[in-house]
């Protein structure tokens, strides 16, 4: 089939990859525009834009699509059967939507209606579920509430975080799209309304949200820290510097110590890391980052600021 393909990051890249090797007709790829990125805020590519050069597919970039008439035109004079969205960033006006003649679909990391929006992984993960999969459903103008034609389910680790149930997901989901797909070409496809009675939300993480609590329990704790890595990753203080925490776990040893109060390092873990109290439980750092430092092993950490078991986190 004659395609467009809308998308971002990574997971997104690898979709268009298989679409290119599954020699499906890509007439072009759209992308978000370039952005500054890390500390000197050098411009930066996104991994889609990097697989549309790669094979010289025409690309665009527009800064806005709503009322966008040189880029519809530009659309409509490709006359593609189907439009295919992975983790563009946008919404789609119905100018759009109503262009492809088969439509447009889209990969969305959840098993619908669950987790429509922006940050279904992250908010899987930050609610402690065991389950999650993969829609592949059909693009209307609510935001995630379009007929689905396949689904997938995936389990989630307790080692899992949102890179690694990233590429677990995308990787199910290029499969998956690939079948959708062929059903979509020999007029095979079935296309299921979603419960509405059983749809939640997951909206954009928001970067405020990543400063823990250590009054909360350790799991909800471990599932914070789980949710936020890549990005805008968990973190606490340490002698008034940002100290961020990539891994940890749930420290299920008994601890033969009086009850501390929450954020209290209570054990140093020798070539593993530290333990903290928390609302309920403990929890066990593995990996961290200083403020303006690389990542390192938490034992690493305790070693070089002498961190000893009488210093407390804040709340």
């Amino acid at each position: 089939m004659k395609l467009v393909f809308m998308g971002t990051p990574e997971p997104a890249a690898s979709i268009l990859q298989s679409l290119i090797e599954a020699k499906h007709q890509v007439l072009a790829v759209v992308t978000q525009p370039d952005r500054p990125k890390g500390r000197e805020l050098k411009i930066a590519f996104s991994p889609v834009k990097e697989v549309a050069l790669k094979y010289a597919l025409p690309l665009e970039q527009p800064e806005k699509l709503k009322g966008n008439q040189v880029f519809i035109s530009f659309l409509k004079a490709l006359d593609p059967d189907l439009i295919v969205i992975v983790a563009y960033g946008r919404i789609l006006p119905r100018a759009i939507l109503d262009l492809p003649r088969r439509g447009c679909i889209n990969v969305h990391a959840s098993l619908l209606p669950k987790y429509r929006g922006a940050a279904p992984i992250q908010w899987a993960l930050l609610n402690g579920e065991k389950e999650t999969g993969i829609s592949i459903m059909k693009v209307g103008e609510l935001l995630d509430t379009g007929e689905i034609i396949l689904q997938e389910k995936a389990a989630i680790e307790d080692k899992d975080n949102t890179a690694t149930l990233s590429q677990k997901l995308f990787d199910i989901g290029g499969k998956l799209l690939l079948q959708a797909l062929i059903q979509i070409e020999k007029g095979k496809a079935k296309y299921t309304p979603q419960n509405e009675a059983n749809a939640t939300y997951a909206p954009a993480i928001a970067k405020e949200s990543a400063e823990i609590d250590w009054r909360r329990s350790a799991a909800e704790i471990h599932n914070r820290i789980r949710a936020l890595v890549p990005w805008p990753v968990a973190h606490t203080f340490y002698r008034e510097k940002l100290l961020k925490i990539w891994e940890a776990e749930i420290a299920l040893a008994d601890l033969a110590t009086a009850p501390q109060p929450p954020g209290s390092i209570v054990q140093i873990v020798k070539n593993i890391g530290f333990i903290v109290a928390t609302g309920t439980g403990h929890l066990l750092v593995r990996v961290v980052q200083s403020e303006g430092k690389k990542r390192m092993g938490a034992y690493d950490f305790v070693i070089g600021h002498a961190v000893g078991t009488s210093e407390i986190l804040p709340n």
